[in-house]
Parts: structure tokens; C-alpha cells; sequence
């Protein structure tokens, strides 16, 4: 959690804005994160705003896109609300890091079983959503959010709400290391600039950054790493060859939108815990208002 600015809007829809989810200077974070509390401290959620200077009606668009999405692995966009010039959405608050955030909280580059983990489940979501002919466009570190119970995409549809021009990380919101060659150029997202984006948040995982020496990268994760960021997009692996180079074996279906709390090391389960605790405490000001 991160304090308020002073530009921060007090109210989204019907909820009092209580803190940031992403800390002041985040980079590649294609949307504004806030928890958030009903206005009747009925409940809490995080809720969702157009990045600044981003084309509002295009960001809501793709939010009532992602509204529709059922597929297991993906962030909830739950109550959609606002105008046009100030769209938002809300979904049922838990606490959740975003993949910058965990590194921070672990103090470095993940463990590589961990990497593996959340490598194979985030490609598992994507096999499910591109086999239905559905493109993420907007995988990257700051859309991984990351739960109790395993990895959620968010952040859908970032490369589309906004569109790349001659400088893509301002475009997009998204860190160039995520932008696959052919999106840099102006081209469409699709199923192969979802791997290619995917490739860097394994890289980011492993090392701490998206785009690292091939040296940097684990042996273990080296080769499907360097496959996914492959610059030709014919080259590049299907999300199910992701998943079953990382987690060789692994039931199909069985990671993406687990149920059940997955092993974590003890820093990442108290730096939840302890957002858990804060957005309660966080509450009773929201009571007496």
C-alpha cells in the first residue's frame, strides 16, 4: 500500500479511495491501482482508473472486454462504473502483490521453482484464453498480481487501449521490454506478442529485469526464456509448450484460478499478510466520514 497524492481522486464511484496499490515512480503500469472501501465500509476492492493521459473511452473498452472473460487466471474486472471522460472498475479486494512488488518483498530475482511455477500457470491462462481466439495484450511484471493462491493477469487489453506510436512505453504504459518487435513497429497484438510479453515476465521473475543478458537468465529457464522472446513470431512456443517446458508433467487445468494457498517463501506471504492487516486498518477513517 502507498499513500494518497494529492492528485489521487478522494472518491471512485461509490468507494473512498483508502490507498495506491503501485508505489509513486512505478514504471510499466498500464492503469492507476487504488484500494478502495464502500462508502458504507461495507467492503473493500481494488479499484481500477485510465492511466493518465490515456484515451479513457479505449481503456473502457477493453475493461468491459475483460468483464466478459471467464477463463480461469485472469484478474476480475467486476463492477464497471463512471462516465466517459472517468470510467473505472472495482473488484472484490485480496491481497495481492504485483510481480514488481513481490521481488521487492523477496529482495531480488525469484527462485527458480518459483519462476517455474508462475511461469507455467500464467502460460496455462493464456492457452486457455487463446484457444478461444482471445489476446491478453497487456502481459507485463505489473499485470502479474500475484495472490495466496497463484498468479492472476490483469492489466487486459493495455497494448489496444493504447495504441503504440513512435515512442511505445509511453503509448502503452507497458515496459518496452514487453512490446514484441512486431508491436514496437505499429503492428496488431495477438497470440505471439502475448508470448513474447510473457518471455520477458519470466525474465523479469528470474532476474529483475525484462530484458537481461542471456548469461543472466537461469540454465534451467535459458532456452524457453530466449524461445518466447524469439523476435520472429513464427518462432516463438504456444502457451502449452510454455507450460509443459516449466512444469514438465503438469496437469493441464489444474493451475491457472487454484483454490488453494500455493507454497510461497515466508517474505512474500508476510508482505500480504501485512497489506491484509493495513487495508483493515485503513477502514475506520472511512467510517467516520
Amino acid at each position: 500500500m502507498e499513500r494518497l497524492r494529492q492528485d489521487d481522486p478522494a472518491r471512485i464511484g461509490d468507494f473512498v479511495a483508502l490507498a495506491r496499490l503501485d508505489p509513486e515512480g512505478s514504471r510499466g503500469v498500464p492503469e492507476r491501482r487504488y484500494l478502495a472501501r464502500g462508502a458504507d465500509g461495507g467492503h473493500t476492492v481494488l479499484a481500477c482508473l485510465p492511466p493518465a493521459g490515456g484515451d479513457p473511452a479505449r481503456w473502457a473498452g477493453e475493461v468491459q472486454q475483460a468483464a466478459r472473460l471467464t477463463q480461469p487466471g485472469f484478474w476480475p474486472a467486476g463492477q464497471l462504473g463512471g462516465t466517459p471522460a472517468f470510467p473505472w472498475y472495482a473488484s472484490p479486494y485480496r491481497p495481492v502483490l504485483p510481480l514488481p512488488a513481490v521481488l521487492a518483498a523477496y529482495g531480488g530475482p525469484l527462485p527458480e521453482p518459483l519462476v517455474r511455477t508462475l511461469g507455467g500457470t500464467l502460460a496455462e491462462a493464456l492457452a486457455s484464453a487463446h484457444v478461444l481466439g482471445i489476446v491478453h495484450g497487456g502481459v507485463c511484471p505489473a499485470g502479474v498480481l500475484l495472490t495466496a493462491c497463484g498468479p492472476l493477469l490483469g492489466c487486459f487489453g493495455a497494448t489496444r487501449a493504447h495504441p503504440v506510436t513512435a515512442a511505445p512505453a509511453q503509448a502503452t504504459g507497458l515496459e518496452t521490454g514487453c512490446l514484441a518487435p512486431e508491436l514496437a513497429a505499429g503492428g496488431a497484438p495477438d497470440r505471439a506478442a502475448d508470448v513474447y510479453a510473457l518471455g520477458a515476465v519470466l525474465a523479469y521473475a528470474a532476474t529483475g529485469h525484462t530484458v537481461p543478458e542471456r548469461q543472466e537468465i537461469p540454465a534451467g529457464l535459458r532456452d524457453i526464456v530466449t524461445a518466447c522472446r524469439s523476435r520472429a513470431p513464427e518462432d516463438r512456443p504456444e502457451p502449452a509448450r510454455v507450460l509443459g517446458e516449466l512444469l514438465p508433467g503438469a496437469a493441464y487445468g489444474a493451475l491457472a484460478g487454484a483454490t488453494e494457498p500455493m507454497s510461497l517463501p515466508g517474505r512474500i506471504v508476510e508482505a500480504l499478510s501485512r497489506q491484509s492487516a493495513e487495508v483493515l486498518a485503513a477502514a475506520l477513517p472511512t467510517q467516520e466520514r
